[in-house]
């Protein structure tokens, strides 16, 4: 079970990689990937009091993955945005790669996402505002892309 020391740092190479997409056959993998990024997230929530989804490259497992708890689980497997609205909004984005960095960025309002489910099923999902904004980050680190390299300006940075 990975554990928080088990993160993955800014400055780590692996987090500007992009990520492999998920074969039908890795599934049973999964259940174990999705444990080790609820363990982390839980442990994240406990010492910095935020965390609400986790992409898997952060843990090191460098798969299109993404998991999101905060009414219910929610399973992201190879998610593709196919939609995102003109409209965006600005806010103090944060991650669990340096928790104590806030960095200014410009994110869609609204967005759409089609991903397949732990069942391997279909899913598609219309997210506005926070939880657009949420699911474009950690979309973001499958790509290899960070929210620093997001940054409104030189002057878009601080400490939580």
């Amino acid at each position: 079970m990975k554990k928080l020391s088990d993160m993955i740092l800014l400055g780590d190479q692996r987090l500007y990689e992009v990520c492999e997409p998920i074969e039908k056959s890795e599934l049973p993998l999964v259940t174990e990937w999705v444990a080790d990024l609820d363990n982390v997230m839980k442990e994240i929530r406990i010492r910095y009091n935020f965390g609400r989804a986790i992409a898997a490259p952060q843990l090191g497992i460098m798969k299109r993955l993404i998991y999101m708890n905060i009414e219910k689980p929610v399973v992201l497997i190879n998610p593709k945005f196919t939609y995102m609205s003109d409209e965006k909004f600005e806010l103090w984005d944060d991650c669990m790669s340096f928790p104590n960095l806030l960095v200014k960025v410009k994110r869609h309002k609204k967005v759409t996402i089609k991903y397949l489910d732990e069942n391997w099923e279909s899913q598609e999902w219309e997210l506005e505002n926070d939880l657009s904004e949420l699911l474009q980050h950690e979309y973001d680190h499958l790509n290899g892309i960070l929210c620093t390299m997001r940054a409104i300006d030189l002057k878009s940075f601080k400490w939580r």
